[in-house]
């Protein structure tokens, strides 16, 4: 699991370190690992180092001097070095004369580097880029890596209010902050620097694709059709049938198990998957082990009974989409509920459940209202969210925005709903089925050209690689 620490638990840890070793020494640490960035993106970029140019955007305080710093140490590897200082007076004294002691230079403007480095602000920086800051960036047209974070993005929340720093590639030092998650295309490629820092446990994480892989549920040697997980899926309408079948075939395509389906596109989805069960109500489905609802099932009084319905039952609930909405209107529905209760709202209806849009502090606003509803609450996102009262969030970064098409959802609440029937606790459930369902995205985006740009998809080849994606993370176990 890989934690996100935020400036404030950062700085504590750092403030530990500082009582360990020698002052100054954390700070070569971060450099020398930034500096090893640079090297490998300059062979890799321009065939070689020595001889190169790079240029550091140097800002007051230690994230200047990180870079200044690093810039001694590529100085001595035969890169030529020079260093805009945008607040002279306030430049990292050692880590200037250091890089000065090297060879290195003082101008200002940027030049005509192969590189540079961005080391402007740090975690403690808040806000955009100051206007010269911002006017020396905006020059800049070669790669950019940035110390820690890309200026001008907001280290906790990974909001950008104005202008900030695209990094090609991020060094985090010591930690991985939550703008490398919540913000990660700003930062490109991000790097881990260890400067041996002791952490506490994260309050905010995600899951290891290889730890994803591990526990999925697969058949043993004693399993059979129900004890694999028997999921039901209420979803779908005559305006909506669609739904059903999306939502159904990711349940079928996430588990051996068995489905079980509800409502009135029995016809569309037994014409698809007719390995499923189906039914045209609640009661005459038969046992299941969890429920999905709310697919394009409508709003509708029928709607609302059936969700009324599964709601009252004992078994893990999968809410999403149109019964969210219903849910908004009447939140006293969960009103008795004690078995796990996973809400999955986009934007606009986490603004219906809330009366409020998530705001810039995502992670603050979903574990607000998992607390104050005693749910687990999976905001999407390209960053998604996963909020369990009492557990660390969970977050889960898709590494792109191929999943952003109509029905995407519909595929997500099926792949949760089959997990969370075979007994998963609900936040792995979430954070799982997010992963899964994204790196699908990715595959289906990417299918007739792997190492090729992607092209857009529907939620159809979505649901398509839905197992090529749990093979792919079955087999990282593997590498791992």
């Amino acid at each position: 699991m890989r934690g996100y620490y935020t400036g404030d638990e950062v700085r504590a840890a750092e403030a530990e370190l500082f009582g360990r070793v020698a002052a100054g020494v954390p700070m070569r640490r971060a450099a020398h690992g930034l500096a090893n960035v640079v090297v490998g993106e300059l062979r890799e970029r321009t065939g070689g180092v020595v001889g190169r140019a790079v240029t550091l955007l140097v800002g007051s305080g230690d994230n200047g001097g990180d870079a200044l710093w690093a810039g001694a140490m590529l100085r001595r590897r035969g890169v030529a070095v020079s260093a805009v200082l945008l607040v002279p007076e306030r430049a990292h004294a050692q880590g200037l004369a250091a890089l000065l002691r090297a060879g290195g230079r003082i101008r200002e403007d940027v030049g005509s580097p192969d590189l540079v480095v961005d080391g402007i602000v740090g975690i403690s920086g808040r806000g955009p880029l100051r206007p010269c800051a911002a006017e020396i960036v905006a020059a800049v047209d070669v790669p950019i890596i940035s110390a820690d974070l890309p200026s001008g993005v907001d280290p906790d929340t990974g909001v950008v209010a104005g202008p900030a720093v695209q990094a090609d590639v991020t060094v985090a030092f010591g930690a991985y902050k939550p703008v490398h998650a919540l913000a990660a295309p700003r930062c490109g490629r991000i790097e881990l620097a260890p400067i041996g820092l002791r952490l506490p446990e994260p309050e905010l994480a995600a899951l290891a694709p290889a730890s994803i892989g591990a526990e999925w549920p697969v058949p043993g040697p004693s399993d059979d059709k129900y004890s694999q997980g028997v999921t039901g899926i209420c979803a779908g309408s005559d305006t909506y049938p669609g739904a059903a079948v999306l939502c159904t075939g990711a349940a079928v395509a996430a588990t051996s198990g068995m489905v079980r389906y509800a409502g009135t596109g029995a016809a569309q989805v037994l014409a698809n998957f007719p390995e499923v069960v189906a039914a045209e109500t609640i009661s005459s489905t038969g046992r299941v082990q969890a429920w999905v609802v709310g697919p394009g099932a409508g709003t509708d009084d029928l709607a609302r009974e059936r969700l009324s319905e599964i709601l009252a039952t004992n078994l893990p609930v999968v809410v999403d989409a149109d019964a969210l909405t219903l849910l908004a209107t009447d939140p006293a529905l969960l009103t008795g509920r004690t078995a796990p209760t996973v809400l999955t709202p986009h934007a606009g209806e986490f603004a219906r459940l809330t009366g409020a849009d998530p705001g810039p502090d995502r992670v603050a606003a979903v574990r607000d209202l998992a607390e104050k509803w005693q749910v687990t609450v999976l905001l999407k996102g390209r960053a998604t969210l996963i909020a369990t009262p009492g557990h660390p969030t969970l977050v889960n970064e898709a590494g792109g925005s191929w999943a952003a098409t109509a029905g995407a959802g519909d595929v997500l609440s099926g792949v949760l709903g089959a997990l969370l029937a075979t007994g998963r606790d609900p936040s792995w459930s979430a954070a799982a089925a997010a992963r899964v369902h994204a790196l699908a995205a990715n595959l289906a985006a990417h299918d007739r050209s792997p190492s090729g740009p992607g092209a857009p998809i529907s939620a159809s080849p979505l649901l398509h690689h839905i197992r090529s994606a749990i093979q792919t993370l079955r087999a990282s176990v593997v590498r791992s």
